[in-house]
């Protein structure tokens, strides 16, 4: 990774420690380049990519941070990136990752055929198709996070980390576990889209029917094959609140942290204010805030003092 990724702070809140009764740090992966963690991944899986296949180019879907993370990995890899998207997707988010290099290819109004429209590229054309979250390379990548936590902070007791497909948590609870087994791995995902708490209840990966979820980091209808595996390997407990809950600590985290979490990302935060981390007092716990990609289109015209 070395000059290509930030190596990025591990932040003291005083207030969030002293409200839950913890030592807490904030692992602020929303000062990573490209505003998220997911450059980490891409980074990794362009290594192993054969020099046919980075002649040919690569392809993703995403509206979110896996397209600016492919295309700025892509941009530093010197490979061709498509990114197929929605054609609702937000424009910023468009213009930000043509802004990096990458084509974008708008297809469909959701995810499902936006990502249609990428395989059959993939078909057509022969690029390589970098999956979201479910691909080893990639969550080895994401697992850089953990490492970092583990090197600066080696008595950490527990972390909290927000579940979308399940790409992060992966790789931070592979890391952190292989550096100390006693490190207990805690993910939070939004209840309206349980993928993976239900996955690992059933002992088997769910696709569930509907979702009830806006934050595009969490809102994800079935959790990946390897995630599945690996998060019932090495996470210890799956929590889930409402997107509500999540927004309030987007707020919160702004109010006193100082940091502009986007939903995702403020995940972690929103289970420590509603007390479903359960640790001895005292205990160490870093909460990795993902990212900080907020739509800020939203907050324009309401006045601000």
């Amino acid at each position: 990774m070395g000059v290509n990724v930030y190596r990025t702070p591990l932040l003291t809140s005083r207030v969030l420690s002293e409200k839950t009764g913890f030592d807490i740090r904030l692992k602020a992966e929303l000062f990573q380049r490209t505003g998220s963690y997911k450059i980490r991944g891409p980074l990794n899986k362009f290594t192993f990519l054969t020099d046919d296949e980075k002649r040919r180019g690569v392809i993703c879907s995403s509206a979110g941070n896996h397209a600016q993370g492919v295309a700025l990995a892509a941009r530093i890899h010197g490979i061709k990136a498509v990114v197929c998207m929605a054609a609702n997707a937000t424009p910023s988010k468009i213009e930000a990752t043509r802004a990096y290099g990458a084509e974008v290819v708008l297809h469909g109004t959701i995810w499902d055929e936006a990502n249609e429209k990428a395989k059959q590229l993939v078909a057509e054309r022969g690029y390589t198709y970098i999956h979201p979250f479910d691909d080893l390379q990639l969550i080895t990548g994401q697992g850089t996070v953990g490492l970092e936590i583990v090197q600066d902070w080696p008595a950490v007791d527990v972390a909290v980390v927000p579940i979308g497909g399940g790409g992060l948590i992966s790789g931070i609870s592979m890391a952190l576990k292989s550096v100390n087994p006693k490190i207990r791995i805690i993910g939070v995902e939004s209840s309206g889209a349980p993928g993976m708490k239900r996955s690992v209840e059933e002992g088997r990966l769910v696709t569930l029917d509907r979702v009830d979820c806006v934050i595009d980091g969490l809102r994800v209808k079935r959790v990946g094959e390897l995630t599945f595996e690996i998060v019932r390997q090495y996470v210890d407990e799956v929590v889930a609140l409402p997107d509500e809950a999540m927004f309030d600590a987007v707020v919160w985290t702004m109010h006193y942290a100082k940091l502009v979490p986007e939903g995702a990302a403020a995940a972690p935060v929103a289970a420590l204010l509603a007390g479903l981390v359960k640790a001895p007092a005292g205990s160490k716990v870093v909460a990795v805030l993902s990212g900080g990609n907020v739509n800020l289109d939203q907050l324009k015209g309401l006045r601000w003092n």
